[in-house]
């Protein structure tokens, strides 16, 4: 699996090993729970042990990866713990930024907004593919939090991106109809309700978005 792992671009740059262990991850060739061992990672991606190191950190501070004295370092587990508190601080800044966004945003920012709903729909119509889909609908928040105009939100976004990258694909595996059923029209109404005065309706349909991913996931690990 290690030996499949393409090469970093450019060697010695932590910041390409964890974009290349991040991208596996999200491919799951790392599920929930595998160790990343510095030694394995340095020779599959042709980088030294130092690089290897450093890109960990990075991706420990995104939330993605533990690690500890004896344990060793692994990709986080989906537990219903952290998927209640990822998905609380996700329903919090996508709540904000949606408003922010419906009050600065100008056409021309929103306008991305409805060619990855497109996007979507296309896929769907065609041979859907979870992975695919879940780009689009990340990228999808992405431009939202860029058109909301907020630096410091957008890094709090960062912050936990990669988390709800993982949560999210691990909820397309377990329940990917629960998800193809929704995502067109949760983000179609999102752009509307954008290019609306009604703050509060958009306010709210922002949270329930968020927070039906989280009552999916929560009923298939408790299941």
């Amino acid at each position: 699996m290690i030996s499949s792992l393409p090469k970093a671009a450019r060697r010695g740059l932590a910041q390409e090993a964890a974009d290349v262990i991040r991208r596996a991850i999200f491919a799951g060739d790392f599920p929930p729970g595998a160790p990343l061992r510095e030694v394995e990672l340095a020779t599959a991606l042709g980088v030294s042990r130092g690089s290897v190191r450093e890109g960990l950190t990075l991706l420990e501070r995104e939330g993605l990866i533990r690690s500890g004295w004896h344990r060793g370092t692994t990709v986080i587990e989906v537990t219903a713990h952290d998927v209640e508190e990822v998905y609380a601080v996700r329903g919090a800044l996508d709540r904000l930024a949606a408003i922010s966004a419906q009050v600065t945003a100008s056409p021309q920012q929103l306008a991305p907004l409805d060619e990855l709903v497109a996007a979507m729909a296309a896929e769907i119509a065609g041979a859907a593919s979870g992975p695919r889909l879940l780009a689009l609908d990340i990228a999808f928040h992405d431009r939202i939090y860029d058109a909301a105009g907020n630096q410091r939100l957008s890094q709090a976004w960062l912050a936990v991106r990669s988390q709800v990258y993982l949560f999210q694909m691990h909820r397309i595996a377990v329940g990917y109809e629960h998800y193809r059923d929704r995502v067109i029209d949760e983000h179609r109404q999102l752009t509307v309700l954008l290019r609306s005065g009604d703050r509060e309706t958009l306010a709210r349909c922002a949270e329930e978005h968020v927070d039906s991913a989280r009552r999916n996931l929560l009923a298939h690990l408790s299941a």
